[in-house]
């Protein structure tokens, strides 16, 4: 009778989440990973730091020189095949975005030097070119905070500063569109064209193409900011976060009804949607910090596991633009933003 062959390599049935930046925690199930020796996690060739490590768990930790997405786990001289973990790889630092960055139609990123409150920065916003790395593009802004575009590729920028909203065009002239808009941070725009703003203080306002201002609707005060974003059914989504570690995301209906959509996130700032209506949000989720996903069903899982995310965006050649308080990271994520 043959003998059976035991394979006595470490073998991964799970890691979670698929995705991280540098300083991003990854947990790995299967067994056999302390075989020959205490589990060794490797990404590409580099040692990722063990948190845990035992025979059928580990917790790595991402290392800032990690660039490889293939994950093994190894033990003596036994190894495990690959998992794909997709890393994010920096593509401008030195910044200082509070919020999502902005991507046009071409893939160039838009990010802010926001600075604290009061600080005159050398530049305001950054343009960050796949090719050509990160160019100063906006000067004379004060607290720059939040971005987004229109349907005609204006770009547009909040003041946390003096409550003004700036319109910018592709070669940089700037002009301001409104005023008045109180603790101005994140902004959006409808299937319409109406701008959307939100006020640090509780009141999201509405602001026409004519530049009619609206009170749209008013929420808890925020310590931080509001973070928008548009979602399926011409819903408004809106984080704030206070200090409670369970906040929420609210759901705002075109009539300025406001509801609960989920609750449950530490923390929670910028938010996106993808080409699925999925919902991502940058908080923590049962202590993981990252980006939250979370379904039209609202389950919620960790998407993207990392430290200090402020904000995020999803480009048209489908990849995450995730931003720290310093830095912009690039994930191979294959999501497909959600059209305006």
């Amino acid at each position: 009778m043959p003998r059976k062959v035991v394979d006595k390599n470490p073998n991964i049935e799970q890691i979670s989440p698929e995705a991280a930046i540098p300083g991003g925690e990854i947990r790995i199930h299967g067994r056999g990973f302390a075989t020959a020796d205490r589990p060794r996690v490797l990404l590409g060739e580099v040692p990722a730091p063990l948190i845990i490590g035992s025979d059928s768990y580990c917790i790595a930790r991402v290392p800032d020189n990690a660039t490889d997405s293939s994950l093994r786990v190894a033990s003596g001289d036994l190894s495990s095949s690959q998992w794909t973990c997709e890393v994010g790889i920096p593509i401008a630092d030195n910044l200082h975005p509070v919020a999502n960055p902005a991507v046009d139609r071409k893939g160039i990123v838009f990010s802010t030097f926001s600075g604290s409150r009061g600080q005159k920065t050398q530049v305001s916003v950054y343009r960050i070119d796949p090719r050509e790395g990160a160019t100063p593009f906006l000067t004379d802004i004060m607290n720059a905070t939040g971005l987004a575009f229109d349907q005609d590729g204006i770009l547009y920028v909040s003041s946390r500063f003096d409550g003004i909203i700036y319109e910018v065009t592709p070669n940089g002239e700037m002009a301001v569109f409104v005023e008045g808009m109180g603790v101005a941070t994140g902004i959006a725009f409808d299937h319409e064209g109406f701008l959307y703003v939100g006020d640090r203080s509780g009141t999201i306002f509405k602001i026409s193409r004519d530049r009619q201002i609206y009170v749209y609707a008013t929420v808890e005060p925020s310590i931080a900011a509001y973070h928008l974003a548009f979602g399926p059914e011409g819903y408004l989504y809106v984080t704030g976060p206070t200090t409670s570690s369970f906040d929420c995301v609210y759901r705002i209906s075109n009539k300025g009804e406001v509801e609960v959509f989920y609750r449950g996130l530490g923390r929670p700032q910028g938010l996106a949607f993808d080409e699925d209506d999925n919902l991502y949000v940058a908080a923590s989720l049962g202590g993981r910090r990252g980006v939250v996903r979370i379904s039209p069903d609202r389950d919620a899982e960790v998407f993207l596991s990392g430290p200090g995310i402020v904000g995020l965006a999803f480009s048209p050649s489908r990849h995450a633009i995730v931003a720290t308080s310093n830095t912009l990271y690039r994930v191979d994520c294959g999501i497909a933003p959600r059209p305006l």
